[in-house]
């Protein structure tokens, strides 16, 4: 029995024939022709809902923004506004593919914004601490 299937392969639509083989006999399965890119249809089931934004950055123009390296989620802030660091101090962590990365103050400063918060979800150079 030959099935046809739609694949969305990187935002590109292919349509793919696969025919099925039995556990008891061998069938040969023809091959397909190279696959056509097709118009993307609309989907009939609604699209997953977009994850939270993490809030926009609350900094001045002036202040040293510590940024997200990764797509992540903050897994903990070190620190609060009116704290005052030094370069080199942990100021957040971040998980990303169930490893969590330690995130340093890019220089010495006091915080004047905390921008993300514990469990927020972050892009890469998403600010997350102002000083």
């Amino acid at each position: 029995m030959i099935k046809a299937y739609r694949v969305n392969v990187n935002g590109k639509v292919y349509e793919v024939e696969v025919e099925e083989i039995t556990a008891g006999g061998q069938q040969t399965i023809a091959a397909a022709p190279a696959p056509a890119p097709v118009a993307p249809k609309p989907a009939s089931v609604a699209p997953a809902p977009a994850p939270t934004p993490a809030p926009a950055p609350k900094a001045a123009a002036t202040g040293e923004i510590v940024e997200a390296p990764m797509p992540g989620t903050i897994v903990d802030i070190k620190v609060k506004v009116g704290d005052t660091v030094k370069e080199g101090d942990l100021v957040a962590v971040i998980e990303a593919m169930k490893m969590e990365t330690d995130l340093f103050s890019t220089k010495s400063g006091v915080v004047t914004a905390v921008n993300a918060g514990k469990g927020a979800s972050v892009n890469t150079g998403d600010a997350i601490i102002t000083l």
